[in-house]
């Protein structure tokens, strides 16, 4: 049996990849985090599959379910929200496959910093503008932050920042990027990325954070601070150009 990380994207049901729903519609067992993955995913899985919410269960509990399929011969379908590759806590759900001898495959996803981006109809990196997008987050309950990767060191690059897990602590988000990025700095938060209940908020640095209380915006959502947020006056870019030589290797 198999193991399957399957990113089940930002929330729409239907952005999950062809491959996941193909994956899902034939594993045994489906682990899936309800607190985060659309419920109507689960209708892919076989009609006899057992389907297991983690939302309350331990990284134990759930290497127990793990053991429990792979002695049983089932392959386990493992939803996670977004993309496995960031923010997901898969890393120690492999380790504990690699100890116990249990193969695995990760299905990627959409990620929510890609939705976000579709609802607020931007390309994050723009020509002469913005080439580099930082994916981060800040040190608050959560496991703290390596040395170098706090938020005032990251934003001295200049760079367009996503922030997960901090719509909470939007001021202090603020408070941090000011001196980097300035006050009038393109700023956006998307809440719920891709499902009915979407909220895009946009502002700049100065005005974001009272937005974010005011909507009342405290989690599933994503900060997005950065030049290319507003970026209007740029050239095209070198792909497109008149002046590429398209017969170069």
């Amino acid at each position: 049996m198999t193991v399957y990380f399957i990113g089940a994207g930002p929330g729409a049901a239907d952005l999950i990849t062809v491959r996941g729903a193909r994956t899902l519609a034939r594993c045994g067992v489906c682990l899936y985090a309800g607190s985060l993955v659309p419920r109507e995913l689960l209708a892919e899985c076989p009609p006899d599959a057992r389907l297991v919410d983690t939302a309350q269960l331990n990284l134990d509990q759930i290497t127990a379910e793990f053991v429990a399929a792979h002695e049983a011969g089932l392959d386990i379908a493992r939803l996670h929200s977004g993309d496995p590759a960031v923010f997901s806590a898969v890393a120690e759900q492999m380790r504990r496959l690699d100890a116990a001898g249990i193969p695995y495959e990760i299905v990627p996803g959409v990620p929510a910093f890609a939705a976000a981006a579709a609802a607020l109809g931007r390309e994050l990196t723009v020509p002469t503008v913005g080439q580099t997008v930082i994916l981060t987050r800040i040190a608050q309950q959560a496991t703290p932050m390596p040395p170098g990767e706090d938020l005032a060191t990251l934003g001295r690059s200049g760079a367009l920042l996503v922030l997960h897990l901090a719509a909470r602590y939007a001021d202090r988000v603020v408070s941090e990027l000011l001196p980097h990025y300035g006050a009038d700095c393109p700023a956006a938060v998307v809440a719920m990325a891709s499902r009915p209940d979407e909220l895009v908020l946009r502002g700049t640095l100065a005005t974001i954070a009272d937005q974010v209380k005011e909507a009342g915006v405290v989690r599933t959502a994503v900060i997005i601070v950065g030049r290319t947020l507003g970026a209007e006056q740029f050239p095209d870019s070198h792909l497109y150009s008149t002046t590429r030589d398209r017969c170069a290797g």
